[in-house]
Protein backbone atom coordinates (compact mmCIF):
# COMPACT_ATOMS: atom_id res chain seq x y z
CA UNK A 1 0.00 0.00 0.00
CA UNK A 2 0.86 3.60 -1.05
CA UNK A 3 2.79 5.14 2.22
CA UNK A 4 1.14 9.11 1.31
CA UNK A 5 -1.66 7.43 1.76
CA UNK A 6 -1.34 5.24 4.53
CA UNK A 7 0.06 8.38 6.52
CA UNK A 8 -2.92 10.53 5.58
CA UNK A 9 -4.92 7.57 6.95
CA UNK A 10 -2.79 7.57 10.21
CA UNK A 11 -3.49 11.32 10.11
CA UNK A 12 -7.20 11.54 9.75
CA UNK A 13 -7.86 8.56 12.35
CA UNK A 14 -5.83 10.97 14.82
CA UNK A 15 -7.60 13.85 13.73
CA UNK A 16 -10.90 12.79 13.99
CA UNK A 17 -10.84 11.29 17.18
CA UNK A 18 -11.73 14.65 18.51
CA UNK A 19 -15.76 13.40 17.45
CA UNK A 20 -15.05 10.75 19.99
CA UNK A 21 -14.38 13.26 22.62
CA UNK A 22 -17.77 15.49 20.91
CA UNK A 23 -19.98 12.61 21.72
CA UNK A 24 -19.99 13.61 25.52
CA UNK A 25 -22.69 15.73 24.47
CA UNK A 26 -25.23 12.82 23.93
CA UNK A 27 -25.32 11.66 27.46
CA UNK A 28 -28.31 13.50 29.46
CA UNK A 29 -26.53 14.88 33.06
CA UNK A 30 -28.67 15.49 35.93
CA UNK A 31 -26.44 17.72 37.63
CA UNK A 32 -25.97 20.36 34.06
CA UNK A 33 -24.22 22.65 35.93
CA UNK A 34 -21.94 20.48 37.44
CA UNK A 35 -20.95 18.80 34.34
CA UNK A 36 -20.24 22.24 32.45
CA UNK A 37 -18.16 23.03 35.19
CA UNK A 38 -16.14 19.78 35.48
CA UNK A 39 -15.82 19.76 31.41
CA UNK A 40 -14.68 23.24 31.39
CA UNK A 41 -11.84 22.52 34.40
CA UNK A 42 -10.57 19.39 32.54
CA UNK A 43 -10.44 21.10 29.29
CA UNK A 44 -8.48 23.56 31.20
CA UNK A 45 -6.32 21.50 32.73
CA UNK A 46 -5.78 19.66 29.40
CA UNK A 47 -5.12 22.62 27.71
CA UNK A 48 -2.41 23.86 30.16
CA UNK A 49 -0.54 20.50 30.51
CA UNK A 50 -0.05 19.26 27.25
CA UNK A 51 1.34 23.37 26.74
CA UNK A 52 3.82 23.21 29.61
CA UNK A 53 4.71 19.51 29.29
CA UNK A 54 4.76 19.21 25.79
CA UNK A 55 4.51 22.06 23.39
CA UNK A 56 6.89 24.19 24.80
CA UNK A 57 9.80 22.13 26.42
CA UNK A 58 10.16 19.74 22.96
CA UNK A 59 9.61 22.96 21.00
CA UNK A 60 11.72 25.01 22.89
CA UNK A 61 14.66 22.23 23.01
CA UNK A 62 14.52 22.29 19.32
CA UNK A 63 15.38 25.63 18.94
CA UNK A 64 17.83 25.85 21.02
CA UNK A 65 19.81 22.92 19.52
CA UNK A 66 19.52 25.18 16.03
CA UNK A 67 19.69 28.78 17.14
CA UNK A 68 21.69 28.52 20.75
CA UNK A 69 20.01 29.02 24.34
CA UNK A 70 19.45 33.08 24.34
CA UNK A 71 17.76 33.36 20.38
CA UNK A 72 16.03 30.19 21.30
CA UNK A 73 14.44 31.79 24.42
CA UNK A 74 13.90 35.17 22.66
CA UNK A 75 11.69 33.47 19.75
CA UNK A 76 9.67 31.43 21.83
CA UNK A 77 8.84 34.45 23.88
CA UNK A 78 7.52 36.51 21.14
CA UNK A 79 5.94 33.67 19.71
CA UNK A 80 3.70 32.75 22.83
CA UNK A 81 3.13 36.55 23.46
CA UNK A 82 1.68 36.05 19.73
CA UNK A 83 -0.25 33.82 20.51
CA UNK A 84 -1.52 35.24 24.10
CA UNK A 85 -2.27 38.37 21.28
CA UNK A 86 -4.30 36.39 18.80
CA UNK A 87 -7.19 35.50 21.68
CA UNK A 88 -7.16 38.97 23.24
CA UNK A 89 -7.91 39.98 19.19
CA UNK A 90 -10.24 37.09 19.14
CA UNK A 91 -12.21 37.29 21.77
CA UNK A 92 -12.97 41.30 21.40
CA UNK A 93 -14.16 40.14 18.27
CA UNK A 94 -16.58 37.72 19.56
CA UNK A 95 -17.92 39.97 22.37
CA UNK A 96 -18.55 42.91 19.84
CA UNK A 97 -20.68 39.86 17.69
CA UNK A 98 -22.13 39.11 21.07
CA UNK A 99 -23.41 42.82 21.45
CA UNK A 100 -24.61 43.06 17.52
CA UNK A 101 -27.05 39.86 18.45
CA UNK A 102 -24.85 37.08 16.69
CA UNK A 103 -23.14 35.48 19.38
CA UNK A 104 -24.94 33.44 22.58
CA UNK A 105 -22.91 34.36 25.66
CA UNK A 106 -19.95 33.95 27.13
CA UNK A 107 -19.78 29.67 27.33
CA UNK A 108 -20.55 30.01 23.40
CA UNK A 109 -17.38 32.41 23.35
CA UNK A 110 -15.06 29.55 25.05
CA UNK A 111 -16.10 26.76 22.81
CA UNK A 112 -15.54 29.18 19.69
CA UNK A 113 -12.47 30.24 20.92
CA UNK A 114 -11.63 26.37 21.69
CA UNK A 115 -12.41 25.48 18.44
CA UNK A 116 -10.27 27.93 16.51
CA UNK A 117 -7.32 26.99 19.01
CA UNK A 118 -7.08 23.29 18.23
CA UNK A 119 -7.66 23.89 14.69
CA UNK A 120 -4.23 26.02 14.59
CA UNK A 121 -2.96 22.73 17.18
CA UNK A 122 -4.27 20.08 14.75
CA UNK A 123 -2.66 21.46 11.28
CA UNK A 124 0.43 21.33 12.29
CA UNK A 125 0.07 17.47 13.92
CA UNK A 126 -1.32 16.45 11.09
CA UNK A 127 1.93 17.68 9.56
CA UNK A 128 4.28 15.95 12.28
CA UNK A 129 1.92 12.50 11.54
CA UNK A 130 1.83 12.90 8.10
CA UNK A 131 5.86 13.05 8.14
CA UNK A 132 6.68 10.28 10.76
CA UNK A 133 4.36 8.34 9.32
CA UNK A 134 5.34 8.75 6.01
CA UNK A 135 9.15 7.83 7.04
CA UNK A 136 7.99 4.62 9.66
CA UNK A 137 4.77 3.66 9.82
CA UNK A 138 4.75 1.98 13.26
CA UNK A 139 6.73 5.34 14.83
CA UNK A 140 3.50 6.93 13.27
CA UNK A 141 1.10 5.00 14.47
CA UNK A 142 2.65 5.31 17.91
CA UNK A 143 2.64 9.38 17.69
CA UNK A 144 -1.03 8.73 16.32
CA UNK A 145 -2.12 6.94 19.70
CA UNK A 146 -0.84 9.85 21.76
CA UNK A 147 -2.25 12.41 19.50
CA UNK A 148 -5.66 10.84 19.95
CA UNK A 149 -4.88 10.52 23.63
CA UNK A 150 -4.88 14.21 23.04
CA UNK A 151 -7.74 14.66 20.89
CA UNK A 152 -10.58 13.00 22.49
CA UNK A 153 -10.51 15.48 25.29
CA UNK A 154 -9.55 18.18 23.33
CA UNK A 155 -13.47 17.14 21.84
CA UNK A 156 -14.87 17.58 24.66
CA UNK A 157 -13.88 21.46 24.96
CA UNK A 158 -15.35 22.33 21.74
CA UNK A 159 -18.56 20.64 21.74
CA UNK A 160 -19.73 21.00 25.82
CA UNK A 161 -19.46 25.05 25.46
CA UNK A 162 -21.00 24.97 22.00
CA UNK A 163 -24.04 22.59 22.91
CA UNK A 164 -24.69 23.95 26.09
CA UNK A 165 -24.77 27.83 24.62
CA UNK A 166 -26.97 26.73 22.04
CA UNK A 167 -28.86 23.56 22.81
CA UNK A 168 -27.92 21.99 19.60
CA UNK A 169 -26.35 18.48 19.74
CA UNK A 170 -25.32 19.28 15.58
CA UNK A 171 -23.30 21.82 16.24
CA UNK A 172 -21.48 20.79 18.99
CA UNK A 173 -20.34 17.89 17.09
CA UNK A 174 -19.90 19.96 13.76
CA UNK A 175 -17.09 22.46 15.35
CA UNK A 176 -15.67 19.18 17.36
CA UNK A 177 -15.32 17.59 13.65
CA UNK A 178 -14.40 20.86 12.40
CA UNK A 179 -11.27 21.68 14.50
CA UNK A 180 -10.51 17.43 14.15
CA UNK A 181 -10.44 17.23 10.12
CA UNK A 182 -7.57 20.18 10.38
CA UNK A 183 -5.56 17.20 10.97
CA UNK A 184 -5.47 15.77 8.03
CA UNK A 185 -5.53 18.52 5.78
CA UNK A 186 -2.81 19.17 7.54
CA UNK A 187 -1.62 16.23 6.27
CA UNK A 188 -2.50 16.76 2.73
CA UNK A 189 -0.38 19.95 2.52
CA UNK A 190 2.44 18.12 3.85
CA UNK A 191 1.86 15.58 1.01
CA UNK A 192 1.02 18.01 -1.90
CA UNK A 193 3.06 21.21 -0.64
CA UNK A 194 5.30 21.79 1.77
CA UNK A 195 7.42 18.39 2.38
CA UNK A 196 10.01 19.75 1.12
CA UNK A 197 9.75 23.19 3.13
CA UNK A 198 8.69 22.03 6.87
CA UNK A 199 11.19 21.92 9.14
CA UNK A 200 11.20 20.72 12.99
CA UNK A 201 11.99 24.51 13.55
CA UNK A 202 8.93 25.65 12.04
CA UNK A 203 6.91 23.01 13.67
CA UNK A 204 8.29 24.15 16.87
CA UNK A 205 7.37 27.90 16.34
CA UNK A 206 3.93 27.12 15.30
CA UNK A 207 3.58 25.15 18.60
CA UNK A 208 4.84 27.60 21.05
CA UNK A 209 2.38 29.79 19.38
CA UNK A 210 -0.54 27.41 20.14
CA UNK A 211 0.58 26.88 23.37
CA UNK A 212 0.07 30.71 23.75
CA UNK A 213 -3.39 30.40 22.44
CA UNK A 214 -4.32 27.39 24.91
CA UNK A 215 -2.89 28.75 27.90
CA UNK A 216 -4.09 32.09 27.71
CA UNK A 217 -7.70 30.27 26.83
CA UNK A 218 -7.95 27.99 29.66
CA UNK A 219 -6.79 31.08 32.52
CA UNK A 220 -8.49 34.29 30.61
CA UNK A 221 -11.71 32.51 29.41
CA UNK A 222 -12.16 28.84 30.45
CA UNK A 223 -10.91 29.03 34.10
CA UNK A 224 -13.53 32.30 35.01
CA UNK A 225 -16.31 30.74 32.74
CA UNK A 226 -16.05 27.49 35.46
CA UNK A 227 -16.16 29.33 38.10
CA UNK A 228 -19.52 31.07 37.62
CA UNK A 229 -21.61 28.05 38.57
CA UNK A 230 -19.80 27.64 41.50
CA UNK A 231 -18.89 23.93 41.37
CA UNK A 232 -15.95 23.59 43.67
CA UNK A 233 -15.79 19.83 43.69
CA UNK A 234 -16.50 19.24 40.42
CA UNK A 235 -13.71 22.16 39.05
CA UNK A 236 -11.01 20.48 41.26
CA UNK A 237 -11.46 16.77 40.21
CA UNK A 238 -11.87 18.02 36.52
CA UNK A 239 -8.81 19.73 36.55
CA UNK A 240 -6.90 16.78 38.55
CA UNK A 241 -8.12 14.36 36.28
CA UNK A 242 -7.25 16.52 33.13
CA UNK A 243 -4.05 16.51 34.29
CA UNK A 244 -3.35 13.20 35.58
CA UNK A 245 -4.73 11.65 31.94
CA UNK A 246 -2.76 13.88 29.85
CA UNK A 247 0.70 13.64 31.87
CA UNK A 248 0.04 9.78 31.37
CA UNK A 249 -0.01 10.52 27.84
CA UNK A 250 2.79 12.54 27.49
CA UNK A 251 5.14 10.19 29.07
CA UNK A 252 3.76 7.15 27.92
CA UNK A 253 3.82 8.08 23.77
Amino acid sequence: MNNAFVAILISTIAGLSTVIGGLVIFKDFKDRDGFISFSLSFSMSVMITVSVFDLIPNSVMTLINSYGLYSALIVSIIVFYLGYLLVCKLNVKLKVGEGKGRGKGSLYRVGILSMLALIIHNFPEGIATFMTSYNDISSGIGLAVAIMLHNIPEGISISVPIYYSTGLKSRGLMYAFLSGISEPIGAIMAYLILKRFITDNTISIILIFVAGIMITLAINEMLPEANKYKKTKHNIIGFVLGFIIMLISIVIF
